[in-house]
């Protein structure tokens, strides 16, 4: 590729003015391209023999993203653009299980696990059921398979979708999950706990989401994709910082949507290239602005350059709303397609400044629940005391989901519980997954009994809303 032509896509991407600032969010602020995730379908894997049909995954899987990480790192080494991980994305595994009533589904996460270490991924999402209105074949098997089979894989991702809008709540796979997530962490407590956090619990799920743990590719989408995640909490801050620290809010929310644009373009540039050199239609761009444990990349750190002491003080939830809304604002005009989850994540073991707020008592679990209702996702990398019930795990996805289900929004759980720890005490996960202090839980009261009724929380009215 010559010198000329990278000139020549990038002026027709935007300016010589903003070429020139987005290579300072490069090189100071931590802008990067998060994820560079390959969706695959394997609705043609689907056979009634499991050995077969793992087979299948594993050739297709390693003939569709064979070229997957070059192509990327030659990508971000032309253009020196960041791209930190790459990634794949499949069908949901519950939805081959149904054809095989014998199969061990563990097997098919290894064989995922198998084919994404071929590749050189990073991650392979999409050990996944879809049980928003009940359990279909391979449902409930693949729920009860899911922490031994996060156990015993080392880049495998998991998501349940346990209600929607238009289903309502299903409580019977509440229940499983708040139990599935507790058996997760105790399976991996050898490895801080690791399996808990590779697991997700969705209302609302897309079903083009590039990030983990909760990318899957939908019945809906193509044979293959491409997604791009695009990041840029520190570029966000940096801009604020550079703002009067009297301007209007309305002056903030316009410079939150300008730099959304100009990352998002950024990430519309590597989506187009990487569909041409792999050959594969690009799908979406998902602009989360998703934070990592290193300085100054924290969406906590937005909040509080908005004007915050700290994240968690009365006017977060407002000054996340803004930013939420002015990202998405942004991201849209700059993308051929938008979609993913798009907008502001509030992972507290990810965001060096979640986590110095979690540590000092200002930001409380039910702070951040109330947090979810106008954030991207929900209640995402909180590390929680290791005796924490599962009836208890299972209460806190029923209310975050209610959220979701009330608000036609996604939501979403990731609790850790850190078996053998208590309040105080910290669990280390290393890399974008970060550190994450035990997160207490005011109120020991039991849910034991409204979670062992079962059934389904019905849809909520969709109109005569106050």
């Amino acid at each position: 590729m010559t010198e000329r032509f990278r000139k020549d896509t990038l002026m027709s991407m935007m300016n010589t003015g903003d070429i020139l600032e987005t290579i300072e969010m490069f090189t100071q602020d931590n802008l990067d391209v998060r994820t560079v995730t390959m969706g695959i379908s394997l609705l043609d894997c689907i056979d009634p023999d499991p050995k077969k049909a793992c087979e299948k995954i594993y050739n297709k899987i390693t003939t569709k993203a064979a070229d997957l990480v070059p192509a990327v790192e030659h990508i971000s080494a032309e253009y020196g653009i960041p791209i930190i991980n790459k990634r794949i994305s499949v069908t949901p595994i519950a939805m081959l299980l149904g054809a095989c009533p014998d199969a061990d589904p563990v097997d098919f996460a290894k064989a995922l696990d198998a084919a994404g270490k071929k590749v050189g991924v990073n991650f392979v999402g999409g050990y996944t059921a879809l049980v928003h209105k009940g359990f279909s074949a391979g449902d409930r098997r693949l729920i009860e398979s899911i922490p031994r089979a996060l156990a015993e894989t080392d880049i495998v991702c998991s998501s349940v979708n346990i209600g929607a809008t238009k289903a309502g709540l299903n409580m019977d796979a509440i229940k499983l999950m708040g139990e599935a997530v507790k058996k997760a962490s105790e399976l991996t407590a050898d490895r801080q706990c690791i399996g808990a956090a590779k697991l997700v619990v969705f209302c609302n799920a897309p079903e083009d989401n590039p990030f983990m743990a909760g990318a899957f590719h939908g019945p809906g989408e193509p044979d293959c994709e491409i997604h791009v995640g695009v990041s840029g909490p520190g570029a966000v801050r940096a801009a604020l910082a550079r703002l009067p620290k009297d301007a209007p809010i309305d002056e903030v929310a316009e410079l939150v949507k300008r730099t959304a644009f100009k990352i998002t373009r950024v990430g519309q540039l590597v989506a187009n290239l990487a569909s041409k050199a792999l050959g594969v239609p690009a799908g979406i761009i998902d602009l989360s602005l998703a934070p990592t444990p290193a300085v100054g990349d924290s969406v906590a750190n937005i909040l509080e350059e908005m004007g915050l002491e700290t994240c968690g003080c009365c006017g977060t939830t407002a000054c996340l709303a803004l930013l939420n809304d002015a990202v998405k604002k942004g991201g849209v005009m700059a993308s051929s397609h938008v979609g993913g989850l798009s907008g502001a994540f509030i992972p507290v073991s990810e965001d060096a400044g979640m986590i110095d707020a979690a540590r000092s008592g200002d930001l409380s679990i039910e702070k951040l629940e109330a947090m979810t209702a106008v954030c991207s996702v929900g209640l995402d990398m909180i590390v929680i005391p290791g005796d924490t019930a599962p009836s208890t795990i299972s209460a806190i996805i029923a209310d975050e989901a209610a959220i979701g289900m009330v608000n036609s929004k996604t939501t979403a759980v990731r609790v850790i519980p850190a078996i053998g720890k208590h309040d105080g005490e910290e669990l280390e996960f290393g890399g974008l997954f970060g550190s994450g202090p035990i997160m207490k839980l005011h109120n020991d009261r039991s849910s034991e009994k409204f979670i062992s009724r079962g059934g389904r929380i019905p849809a909520p009215m969709q109109a005569l809303k106050n």
